[in-house]
């Protein structure tokens, strides 16, 4: 009887891992690279603040403080009277600024909502010829349609019953209907990603037809890309001049159009244009710091399945 042999079966290698350093994230490293890392960090941001602190001291001078050679000094005297200057010159165009961005935004978001939702799962004959051109509305400049478009709003303005439509109303519809494509593409997205046709199918055999979907299942897990679009749209709307400079006036303007008169003229008061930059750029400033991380994860939910 003849004894077998058996080979002994080669053991795979381990794949060599890396091993747990245990420290927090950013903290690896060197002293040497973490301290060149923080201190680079920390010049980009002093570089970053410098333009805020002028703004700030300058805006508690006086008028007979501000030049070249006292930009960097604080203030002798600490005197409100530039910011009391611009909140009496700024404060109805603030709020029309308010109505208008607010308006525009929650408007947009919900028109996006509906046609990204439709263009997502609502395959259609020619759908994606439709969304093709949805997206060219936005890389029309607005330089191009400023003539005929002021010139179709003064026809609707003069038409009977319709003299109430000035000022930031014109506005409101312009930026909807500029911010229907990035709104339509936020959501289009969003929803071919991040939604299940599951979901959609399981509500269509319940009986649901294709808004009481959208109402009942896909606006409800929208959140995300919400935050984004009336973000997005908030901004835009708020930090617009072009449009208002030619659909509007001093009377019934937003904020940008107050804030170009008050820095107008021949003598300008320097503390009272610098209260009013941050007056009018505090708003969209306490929404990105409120809702920025919302926003970050807005653009990134749907990215991949």
């Amino acid at each position: 009887m003849t004894a077998t042999t058996t080979e002994p079966v080669p053991v795979a290698e381990a794949v060599p891992t890396r091993k747990s350093t245990g420290r927090a994230p950013g903290t690896e490293g060197t002293v040497m690279g973490r301290t060149i890392r923080y201190a680079s960090l920390l010049g980009f941001l002093i570089l970053i603040l410098i333009p805020l602190y002028v703004l700030v001291v300058t805006s508690f001078k006086t008028s007979g403080e501000v030049n070249a050679r006292q930009a960097w000094s604080l203030p002798s005297v600490w005197s409100v009277g530039g910011w009391k200057a611009a909140w009496a010159t700024l404060a109805p165009p603030l709020w029309r600024s308010v109505v208008l961005a607010v308006s525009v935004a929650a408007l947009s978001a919900m028109l996006g909502s509906l046609n990204g939702f439709v263009f997502a799962k609502w395959q259609f004959k020619g759908a994606t010829l439709v969304f093709t051109l949805f997206l060219f509305g936005m890389f029309i400049p607005y330089q191009a349609i400023l003539i005929p478009l002021q010139g179709l709003l003064i026809q609707v303005q003069q038409t009977p019953g319709m003299s109430w439509f000035d000022g930031i109303w014109k506005l409101i519809v312009v930026h909807l209907i500029y911010g229907i494509p990035i709104c339509a593409l936020i959501f289009r997205n969003y929803y071919a990603t991040a939604v299940p046709n599951e979901i959609l199918e399981a509500a269509k055999v319940d009986g649901a037809g294709t808004a009481r979907t959208f109402w009942s299942i896909a606006l409800p897990i929208s959140v995300p890309a919400f935050v984004v679009t009336m973000i997005w749209q908030f901004t835009s709307a708020w930090n617009d001049f072009l449009f208002a400079l030619f659909l509007t006036n001093r009377n019934n303007g937003p904020v940008t159009y107050a804030l170009n008169e008050l820095a107008g003229g021949q003598n300008p008061d320097y503390p009272s244009i610098m209260a009013g930059v941050l007056l009018a750029s505090l708003p969209t400033l306490l929404v990105y710091i409120i809702l920025g991380k919302y926003f970050v994860g807005g653009l990134m939910s749907g990215s991949v399945k």
